[in-house]
């Protein structure tokens, strides 16, 4: 599973030009499910991205979490980055997991964020959707998670 993490002070989603989501301070969180991704890994991306100190405190630290800044999380299903450009000229997407396998997992990652207390809206999946966002910083993680394995991340 691979997730960018992007700091904002707004960003939305639409489809065919009508807006499906917005979110004014917090996190956009683009998602790439891997062939093999499962429960495990979405428990420590969820984990991962309510915990993550990335927002500034009085001194200017990153020292707050989503909650602490009263932010929010927008999730976007993005089957390209589960792609590789390691050869040739065009991405394959072999290690991508299938629609029917990966959907379900993005909903419990949205249901996971949910359940620790994260407002979360989404993108819609298999759409081609429009993502507009302000990147505050720019603050910019990547945050990758082995298929089958635990990666200290």
């Amino acid at each position: 599973m691979r997730l960018i993490s992007q700091r904002v002070r707004s960003a939305s989603v639409s489809v065919e030009g009508e807006p499906i989501a917005a979110i004014g301070a917090g996190v956009l969180v683009l998602v790439g499910v891997e062939k093999g991704d499962g429960p495990r890994q979405i428990f420590k991306a969820a984990e991962k991205l309510r915990y993550l100190r990335i927002f500034e405190d009085a001194e200017g630290r990153m020292n707050r979490d989503i909650v602490e800044a009263v932010g929010s999380v927008l999730i976007v299903s993005q089957f390209t980055l589960a792609g590789s450009l390691a050869k040739g000229r065009r991405p394959s997407f072999s290690g991508a997991e299938v629609p029917d396998k990966a959907e379900p997992l993005i909903q419990e990652l949205v249901e996971e964020l949910r359940g620790s207390g994260v407002p979360v809206e989404t993108g819609r999946f298999r759409a081609r959707m429009e993502v507009a966002l302000v990147n505050d910083g720019p603050v910019t993680f990547l945050l990758e998670l082995d298929p089958g394995t635990q990666k200290k991340a």
